[in-house]
């Protein structure tokens, strides 16, 4: 299986550069998995392909401000760090630019001297461990000089950096925001859960796979970065429950999907407790518990197309991103979304 064959044409002015006003007046592409049937709505409208003992999964996880700018200590150099992955308290696997000179031993300071930074040695993949020095309390420092990790392929400047955060998002620690959760607004939600719906939490930490392309043409070579999740016993049960009367389990995402395929065992009942997953999905995986798919429009060549087209068909999902790219539909982060059902 080729990177190549998951490639398609995507026009620079489909990728999305700001939030509408409204998050959940975005398009909405329904894909019937098992027909090919394509149908064009709103987001809004996806209340009713939803019903009464179906269980829609949510990732709760909250982006924290994870990207940094600062000096060497040594030099003056300008530096900017990309927080990853938290390992101890105030160790953090970290992408650093430019990294080529930041050998173990080398100070950084950000802002002024309220946070410095060691590196403690460069990982086999090429990011860094850095130890963080500091008074006070390290999430008010970051809250203070950090800015949001916004995804490169988006120029413009956010104005409001709520709106890279879902409106349910409780557990600080990701690179990257969970985006289809970013059409849900809490109006509809309430409509959902009103209509008999359960909604369940789960927490996956977005990190490096998000940021990492596809180097390798083969896709059975690539390694996905490890990230942490979490599935607490009552909202396992909630899932259970669902699933075992018969209700739909419809992921919010390809973090809450990857999740639950995590989680699950080769039974189909989803295990409550947390770890590091680097579950890699593509075409031929077959899925354990998961229904149907909201997600957004992905990358060309991307982990995340390969995800979809594991759950909906390669050649289907290509089919509908080119309709979505003639409807002149909105990619990527804060673009449009997606329904597989």
């Amino acid at each position: 299986m080729e990177v190549k064959d998951f490639y398609f044409d995507l026009p620079p002015e489909r990728i999305a550069q700001d939030p509408l006003e409204d998050r959940s007046s975005s398009r909405l592409l329904v894909l019937g998995r098992h027909t090919g049937e394509i149908r064009h709505q709103m987001f809004s409208d996806i209340i009713g392909y939803l019903q009464p003992g179906d269980c829609l999964v949510i990732n709760d996880t909250k982006v924290i401000p994870a990207r940094l700018f600062g000096v060497k200590a040594d030099t003056g150099a300008k530096i900017e760090i990309l927080l990853l992955k938290r390992e101890e308290k105030d160790i953090w696997e970290t992408l650093v630019k430019p990294g080529k000179k930041c050998r173990p031993g080398t100070r950084m300071i950000f802002g002024e001297g309220l946070l410095t930074g060691t590196v403690l040695e460069v990982t086999e993949g090429g990011n860094r461990r850095i130890q963080f020095q500091y008074e006070g309390i390290f999430e008010e420092i970051l809250d203070k000089l950090g800015q949001m990790p916004l995804p490169p392929y988006i120029t413009h400047e956010l104005k409001d950096k709520n709106r890279y955060q879902t409106v349910y998002a409780t557990q600080e620690g990701s690179s990257a925001a969970p985006t289809a959760g970013l059409h849900f607004t809490k109006e509809l939600l309430s409509q959902i859960e009103n209509k008999g719906v359960e909604i369940a939490r789960v927490t996956l930490h977005v990190g490096l796979g998000t940021f990492r392309p596809v180097k390798v043409s083969n896709v059975l070579e690539h390694h996905m970065h490890s990230e942490f999740y979490q599935v607490e016993k009552k909202e396992a049960d909630k899932i259970n429950r669902a699933k075992q009367s018969g209700g739909k389990i419809i992921c919010v995402g390809t973090t809450s999907c990857r999740t639950l395929e995590s989680a699950t065992g080769e039974d189909g009942v989803l295990k409550a407790g947390s770890g590091w997953t680097d579950i890699f999905i593509y075409p031929g995986y077959r899925f354990k518990i998961m229904d149907s798919l909201i997600t957004n429009f992905h990358l060309p060549e991307s982990t995340l197309v390969m995800l979809v087209s594991a759950f909906a068909g390669r050649e289907q999902v290509l089919n509908a991103y080119e309709e979505a790219i003639r409807e002149k539909y909105r990619f990527f982060s804060f673009g449009d979304a997606m329904f597989i059902i």
